[in-house]
C-alpha cells in the first residue's frame, strides 16, 4: 500500500507515494475545514501586511495538469489581496536567459508583509531542462563539464538562494503537486472536451507524456536535493481536488500560524478628535 509524505522524506519516492486521499476523510469533512483554514489565512495574511517583518513564499510544481492553477485559485480566495501576488512562469524570454535563471523569480520575490505565490518557478531548471538540455543553449550555459555537474552545481545554488530568503525573513514553502499518469490523461481529455478548459490544451502536453519516467525520475531527484529545513517539500496527494485543496490550506495556515505576528502598536501622541 502506498503511503504518504508529509512533508517529504528523502529517502521516498514518488512511485511510493499515494497520489489518492488516506481512508478516513470524507470530502464534506475537507471542504468544511477548508472554509474554516481560508478564513484563518485571510486573518494571519493582515495580521502579517500590518507588521510588515515577515514574508511567505508558496512554489507550486507538479506535471501538466496536475492543478497547480487550481491551487492558486483555491488559496487566492483566503489572501488579502493587499500584498498579495500571483506569478506564472512559462518559457523563459529573451531578456530571463540573458540572466542567471534564479533572476526571474528573485526579483518577484516578496517584500516584508507580502505572501508571493509561483506557479512554477526554476525548479523547471533541474526537471523540465533536465530532460531536454537543448534549453541550456539560448541561456548560454556551456555542457563541456557534463550535464551531471550542472545540475548538481544548480541543486546547490537553489539551496543557497532559499538558504539567503529564509535567513532575511521569507519562509519558503515548497508544493509538489502529485498525479497519477491515469488521472493526467482524465484532465487532458476534460480539456479537450470542456469549452472553458479547451484554451489550456496543448499539444506539448500530449508530447510530453512520452517522458513521464523520465519525469517521475527527476522530481525525485529534485525533491531529495531540494528538500531542506528551512525549505521544505510537501508531496500533495492530487488526484481529488477537495483533498488537495484541504491539504493546501492546513499546511498554509499552520505555517502562518509559526509566525507568531502581532499588530505594531502605533505610537500616539494625545489624539483629541472633534
Amino acid at each position: 500500500m502506498k503511503k504518504s509524505s508529509l512533508p517529504f522524506e528523502k529517502t521516498a519516492s514518488l512511485d511510493t507515494i499515494s497520489s489518492l486521499p488516506p481512508e478516513g476523510l470524507t470530502a464534506d469533512e475537507a471542504k468544511s475545514q477548508n472554509k474554516a483554514n481560508l478564513k484563518a489565512i485571510y486573518d494571519l495574511h493582515y495580521t502579517m501586511y500590518a507588521e510588515d517583518k515577515q514574508s511567505l513564499l508558496i512554489i507550486l510544481q507538479g506535471i501538466d495538469a496536475s492543478g497547480k492553477d487550481g491551487s492558486v485559485r483555491h488559496l487566492c480566495t483566503g489572501l488579502n489581496p493587499q500584498g498579495f501576488h500571483v506569478y506564472s512562469f512559462k518559457t523563459p524570454t529573451t531578456e530571463e536567459t540573458r540572466h542567471d535563471y534564479l533572476w526571474r523569480v528573485h526579483k518577484v520575490a516578496p517584500a516584508h508583509g507580502e505572501i508571493v505565490i509561483c506557479n512554477r518557478s526554476y525548479y523547471e531548471e533541474v526537471t523540465v531542462v533536465k530532460i531536454h538540455p537543448e534549453f541550456l543553449v539560448p541561456q548560454k550555459i556551456s555542457a563541456a563539464s557534463g550535464l551531471d555537474e550542472i545540475f548538481e552545481r544548480r541543486y546547490r545554488q537553489i539551496n543557497d538562494f532559499e538558504r539567503m530568503l529564509a535567513e532575511t525573513g521569507t519562509r519558503v514553502l515548497k508544493f509538489f503537486l502529485h498525479i497519477s499518469k491515469k488521472e493526467q490523461k482524465k484532465r487532458l481529455e476534460e480539456r479537450l472536451r470542456n469549452p472553458m478548459k479547451k484554451w489550456k490544451f496543448s499539444e506539448k502536453d500530449v508530447a510530453e507524456r512520452a517522458f513521464w519516467s523520465q519525469y517521475m525520475q527527476v522530481f525525485d531527484e529534485m525533491l531529495a536535493a531540494t528538500h531542506t529545513e528551512y525549505a521544505p517539500w510537501y508531496v500533495i496527494p492530487a488526484d481529488k481536488k477537495w483533498y488537495r485543496n484541504y491539504l493546501l490550506g492546513q499546511i498554509v495556515r499552520r505555517e502562518l500560524e509559526s509566525f507568531r505576528m502581532e499588530f505594531p502598536k502605533p505610537k500616539l501622541g494625545k489624539v483629541k478628535l472633534d
